[in-house]
């Protein structure tokens, strides 16, 4: 598998004709194996093992209506009252996080109106809230823990 700046993690993996799957416990299904794949796993295993957030808040390959079009955010953070307050991105680690990621965020947020983005592509974490005022990001010191995280949103 590609290496990652994360911890290491055990997954079930399946191989068939069609290349290798890894099962995702968000979706409760077996998904094709990419390297973007392959962060996502890593990088929400991550979040909820180590940064413990809730796995019950984070919705995986959320769809999105955007003018009549089909988006797919990455992964939606809710708060408990079931309201979006972050968009995670995930890149397959041979992509270079630049602007042009952010400003696909951005598309996402047009809908959702979160404060907050979270941003990997496994070798790279950007963690940051957008400031709506002037249309700029301030970024954290890496990923803060979950109950760190609520008391920013509240």
């Amino acid at each position: 598998m590609w290496q990652l700046n994360l911890p290491e993690y055990q997954f079930r993996l399946k191989q068939t004709e069609k290349g290798y799957f890894v099962l995702d416990n968000f979706r409760k299904r077996f998904v094709k194996l990419t390297p973007e794949e392959w962060v996502r796993q890593n990088f929400l295993r991550y979040l909820t093992e180590i940064k413990q957030f809730p796995s019950a808040l984070i919705a995986v390959e959320k769809q999105l209506t955007m003018n009549g079009m089909k988006k797919r955010c990455d992964a939606i953070l809710y708060d408990i009252q079931a309201n979006p307050v972050m968009i995670i991105e995930f890149k397959a680690p041979n992509i270079t996080i630049n602007q042009q990621v952010f400003d696909q965020v951005a598309v996402y947020n047009a809908k959702l109106k979160v404060n907050y983005f979270l941003i990997s592509n496994g070798l790279e974490h950007f963690c940051c809230k957008l400031n709506v005022e002037n249309a700029s990001y301030s970024f954290f010191e890496g990923i803060p823990e979950y109950e760190d995280f609520c008391s920013l949103t509240t």
